[in-house]
């Protein structure tokens, strides 16, 4: 990748995570970049191009992340497979653990609360291309973790657990704030044991809520 490229790549994470999609222009792009348009449509063609590769480029090396401690989960555990617990952690920890990147992991992380916050977003930059195979896996392993839960449950359920984890990364830094002082900045491990606790109950509550 050259660097007007990373250059382009790198604006335009930092201007969606700060301002969101709608409000990112390519004009914007090019100036924080310092490139003109030709080179914005040389590399990526097109706006919706952009926003696809900023998405990738962090979305690609996460997931395979996810599915390698998947498998070693699962290798590990043998035919009993990994508790629900083990299941949510490689699911949400490579993620939340990307704020302890020195270079772009507030930003990203930001950026990926703002995509899963929004539900055309989600599903326009997010889903189709980089979350099929993973969202398979991992359904896959939960309904072997929740053996009596029904499908749809668990699909309305998975989508609620994305959302808490899309609030939290939003919401991380503000925290203080909106709680009065009553919580303070958390570290990385610790919101992660925090969110795989909320999830794995959620997930193994009481399917009663569902149809009646």
């Amino acid at each position: 990748m050259t660097n007007t490229k990373e250059r382009i790549l790198d604006a335009a994470e930092r201007l969606i995570a700060g301002h969101g999609i709608g409000a990112t222009s390519l004009r914007s792009v090019i100036a924080a970049a310092n490139v003109n348009l030709a080179a914005v449509h040389y590399h990526f063609g097109s706006k919706e191009a952009l926003i696809g590769e900023v998405v990738r480029r962090r979305i690609g090396p996460l997931n395979r992340e996810r599915l390698a401690l998947l498998d070693r989960l699962e290798r590990e555990a043998g035919r009993k497979g990994p508790s629900l617990e083990q299941i949510v952690e490689a699911f949400v920890a490579p993620i939340v653990r990307l704020r302890n990147d020195p270079d772009h992991g507030d930003t990203f992380t930001t950026l990926i609360g703002r995509l899963l916050a929004d539900p055309a977003y989600f599903s326009q930059w997010i889903v189709p291309a980089e979350m099929a195979g993973l969202r398979d896996r991992f359904i896959g392993a939960m309904e072997r973790a929740l053996p009596g839960l029904p499908k749809e449950e668990l699909l309305w359920r998975l989508m609620f657990s994305i959302g808490a984890m899309a609030h939290m990364m939003r919401i991380w830094d503000v925290m203080p704030a909106i709680s009065g002082g009553a919580c303070g900045v958390t570290d990385v491990e610790t919101n992660t044991r925090r969110l795989v606790a909320f999830i794995a109950a959620g997930l193994r509550a009481s399917a009663k809520g569902g149809r009646k």
